[in-house]
């Protein structure tokens, strides 16, 4: 017979409205497992702002190996491409500070939680969403998303203020998963899977495939402004990560908006010799139009993006024009954990694979884990040339154990999205 204690514990099976409340401060009672006796329908927020959250333990910062791809002013195709003055780096002509983007909100209890969003996060929560959010209950989540997307309406839809909604969103997630002391995937259902096979963005290729990667994304150097030259470059990048990889590893491209229709059409021939598991993100997100013909055309490979589309009616003119064969929003930017949801049971309906954007950051691993139709993680890995303490923790910090399929991790069990990462931070 289940007891009391336990049947508390199991908070994601009971509306989280009708569940008991757990203390989460160093000299509350989560230790112990003693409810505190509080319900959810007297916990208030009494304070939402913008902090910069910082691990707990941080690690050394180190100078990274000469010549390491992911702390390099390295060329990546974008959308700038075809302007000279901005073509060599994103930083050329990427915003310099929108301000932080991790949102705290306070309940008159001291449970907290924090959530990432994107940019422009800072002015849009600061200016706008807290007033809509002091003095409400935190586990009215879903009221509080709609109050958000209905107040913003008149200026928002996309973009920052989507983003600010995310920031917002999450940190409700994270609030009420340490209020019941929960990790959040419990609260979505439970674990879908034992753990997540991971792949790995970025071209330090050898790094990679040595830690245990049998999955890379490579960033595409290269697009319609470098010519024939420029593809034959970015197939040599395909070449090399083959050679590494082997035959039965998996390789995808991260295309950044920078390509034309025929551009990737001509590109996609050329590599049909390697096995290209995904191209993502080769047009403009607004031209729903050219990625569903692309979508026709090409059969070699699949075609994927989504990281810079927002909310469930972004998805769905996706799927109306048959545009990709899968989904990549990301949990920060798409209107947060409530609205991702919605958006992944929107592919449920055309058996379409969410793959999140930046699937390691801010806890959206949980949502990962819980749910039946996203199958692998996106992670990022430390630039090379650090001390073993850096890769340690990170191997610690995801949860990352070896297999059949590379690499994979799974997020922490601790309450809510997880607490700060440190091995984000190691490196300047």
């Amino acid at each position: 017979m289940m007891k009391r204690r336990d049947f508390l514990r199991a908070g994601c099976a009971l509306p989280l409205a009708t569940c008991k409340l757990w203390g989460n401060d160093a000299s509350s009672s989560q230790d112990s497992g003693t409810p505190v006796g509080v319900t959810s329908r007297e916990l208030l927020i009494t304070d939402v702002k913008m902090v910069e959250p910082q691990p707990e333990h941080p690690l050394p910062t180190y100078q990274p190996a000469p010549g390491a791809w992911s702390s390099s002013d390295v060329e990546v195709a974008n959308p700038m491409s075809i302007y000279p003055k901005y073509k060599a780096r994103r930083s050329l002509f990427m915003a310099e500070d929108f301000g932080p983007t991790a949102v705290q909100i306070t309940t008159d209890k001291g449970v907290t939680g924090l959530g990432y969003g994107g940019p422009g996060t800072a002015y849009v929560v600061e200016r706008h969403l807290k007033k809509l959010l002091l003095g409400e209950n935190p586990f009215d989540i879903e009221r509080l998303w709609d109050v958000m997307w209905r107040s913003t309406i008149y200026y928002g839809r996309k973009g920052l203020v989507v983003n600010a909604i995310s920031g917002v969103d999450n940190a409700l997630w994270d609030l009420v998963g340490k209020a019941l002391q929960q990790p959040v995937y419990q609260l979505l259902g439970g674990a879908t899977k034992d753990r997540i096979p991971g792949y790995c963005t970025g071209n330090d290729l050898e790094q990679h495939v040595e830690f245990g990667f049998k999955k890379l994304k490579l960033a595409i150097p290269h697009g319609p402004a470098d010519g024939r030259a420029g593809m034959r470059k970015n197939i040599e990048l395909v070449r090399r990560a083959r050679d590494l990889l082997g035959p039965d590893g998996e390789i995808m491209l991260d295309c950044w908006m920078a390509f034309t229709e025929r551009y990737t059409l001509e590109f996609a021939e050329m590599l049909e010799p390697y096995r290209v598991y995904w191209m993502e993100e080769c047009l403009q997100p607004d031209n729903y139009a050219g990625m569903g013909r692309l979508n026709s055309a090409i059969r070699s490979t699949r075609m994927a993006t989504g990281e810079h589309e927002y909310t469930r009616y972004g998805f769905r003119l996706l799927l109306d024009h048959g545009a990709a064969d899968i989904w990549q929003p990301d949990m920060n930017w798409c209107g947060g954990l409530t609205e991702l949801r919605r958006i992944a049971a929107l592919a449920t309906t055309a058996d379409i694979p969410v793959i999140l954007h930046g699937g390691w950051r801010g806890g959206a691993a949980h949502f990962i884990l819980a749910a039946t139709n996203s199958p692998w993680c996106e992670m990022f890995m430390p630039p090379p040339g650090g001390p073993p303490e850096v890769y340690e923790r990170y191997e610690e910090e995801l949860g990352i154990t070896r297999g059949p399929e590379g690499i994979y991790m799974r997020p922490l069990d601790s309450p809510g999205l997880g607490p700060v990462p440190s091995f984000s931070r190691a490196w300047r």
